[in-house]
């Protein structure tokens, strides 16, 4: 049980960190986050396409990635 969740682990962690590094930034530096504060909190929400695809991925990644981890802590 032990093998198979540290293996799990690693997958997730794998998957996590692809997932992070395939999306692309929210802001373009200084300027972004000061005048695109309002397109966050207003809209320009992307529901589809490869953004949403990633955004999924990187939620199930990182609870499967917590989940593994306190499994591993509950059985040693």
């Amino acid at each position: 049980m032990k093998t198979i969740l540290m293996i799990v682990l690693a997958l997730a962690s794998i998957i996590l960190i692809a997932s992070i590094l395939l999306q692309s930034g929210k802001s373009a530096g200084l300027a972004g986050s000061i005048g695109g504060g309002a397109e966050q909190l207003f809209g320009k929400k992307k529901s589809k396409g490869y953004e949403a695809i990633l955004s999924k991925v990187t939620v199930v990644g990182a609870v499967c990635f917590i989940l593994c981890s306190l499994a591993l802590v509950a059985i040693e």
